[in-house]
């Protein structure tokens, strides 16, 4: 039998999710400073909004409020990965096969999520 999850942060995904914006945080770091308050905002912002929305579809007691918001979730992930193939072909960021893939691990992931709020409803 498994134990009830009573906490966001117990959720593989949130975890991923947040240490996905710690790394977009730390790359960001290194940007050029006129791009400091335009893609590099944007960027955390894309990157902030998944597991805040993954954090808010938990708490949500309707299947249909929680698959909204895990939905707002997978827009984010995708908005992150389109700035990462942005930057990385304006040269901002020369590697970034590493975080592209953790993004989309975490895509894979939300997408399962979706599924259980639709399978729960």
């Amino acid at each position: 039998m498994s134990e009830k999850l009573t906490d966001f942060r117990q959720l593989n995904v949130w975890q991923k999710a947040h240490k996905l914006v710690l790394e977009i945080y730390e790359i960001t770091k290194k940007f050029p400073k006129e791009e400091k308050s335009e893609i590099v905002s944007r960027m955390r912002s894309a990157a902030e909004s998944v597991p805040v929305n993954i954090g808010s579809g938990f708490m949500r007691r309707e299947q249909a409020e929680k698959e909204r918001f895990y939905k707002l979730s997978q827009e984010g992930i995708e908005k992150v990965k389109y700035y990462l193939i942005l930057t990385k072909d304006l040269g901002m960021l020369k590697d970034n096969d590493e975080i592209l893939l953790a993004a989309m691990e975490v895509g894979r992931m939300l997408t399962g999520l979706v599924r259980s709020a639709k399978i729960n409803s």
